[in-house]
Parts: structure tokens; sequence; C-alpha cells
């Protein structure tokens, strides 16, 4: 007795054989892109905002926090002092600086620049005259020297 057999999937060109080999070329890709995105929505940071980043925005958002870790105490400092300035006089943030100064050395060198700002910033607040009224002689005259060449 002679058991019939099917030709084509003897040659292996039947839809199973089809499937597997569609499914052994496509599921690696699937699986590595479905990774990937995986990976760009756990929230890394500890923070938790709970806010879902693409790669992108993660390399961004990377970038952005190495910046802001990495500024200058001076920059900081001056930073401080020109928004205080809009509150406070002057003399006030003058006595901070000097303040700031005695408790960090290392401020010392940028001092006359941080107090020259101040006085451009001064004179833009109060006017030049009224800005030249609060100069006394913080980090070498600077805050002077800032009022009369934001005056020129």
């Amino acid at each position: 007795m002679k058991h019939s057999t099917n030709q084509q999937t003897r040659r292996g060109r039947g839809p199973a054989r089809r499937i597997g080999r569609t499914l052994a070329l496509v599921l690696p890709v699937v699986l590595v892109l479905s990774g990937t995105l995986a990976v760009t929505r756990v929230n890394w940071t500890g923070n938790p905002s709970g806010s879902v980043l693409t790669a992108s925005d993660a390399i961004d958002d990377a970038k952005g926090a190495a910046t802001a870790v990495h500024r200058a105490p001076q920059d900081v400092l001056r930073d401080q002092l020109l928004s205080e300035l809009q509150e406070d006089d002057p003399g006030v943030v003058l006595t901070h600086l000097q303040q700031a100064v005695a408790e960090r050395p290392s401020l010392a060198g940028h001092c006359a620049s941080i107090a020259r700002a101040l006085g451009r910033a001064a004179v833009r607040v109060y006017g030049p005259s009224k800005a030249q009224s609060y100069a006394r002689p913080v980090c070498d005259t600077a805050f002077a020297s800032g009022v009369a060449a934001a005056h020129s």
C-alpha cells in the first residue's frame, strides 16, 4: 500500500515553513526595537515626575543637566546678587557681595567683575546719579567703575 505524500511540504515550501522563516527574520528586529523603546521610557533620573522621554529628549536633558551642574560659583553668585538688586538697594547687595567673598575667598578673584556687573545693573534700575551714591570701595571700587561704564 502506497501512502500519498504531499510533495509541496516535503520540499519545505509549506505555509508553516514560510511563517517560521518570516518570524525568524522579523522577531529579532521587533525585540530590539521594543527593548530600545522600553529603555527610553524608564525614569532613570530618580525623579518621580512620571514623564516619558524620547531618546533625543533624554540626550538633551543630560546635556542640560551637565551644564547646570558645572556652573561656576561666581556665576551663581552674580546671578543671585543681580536678582537681589531688583528688590534691595545696591548698598545691601554690595554688603552681601562682601560677605560672600569673606566666606569663600576663592571668589575674591571674581569680585571686581561681579561688582562691575552690579554697577551696570544699578544704573539701569536706579539711574546713574542714584546708583553712584551707593558706590563704596568694594573690590577696588569696581562697583563705581561699573556705574561709570554704564553711564558713558
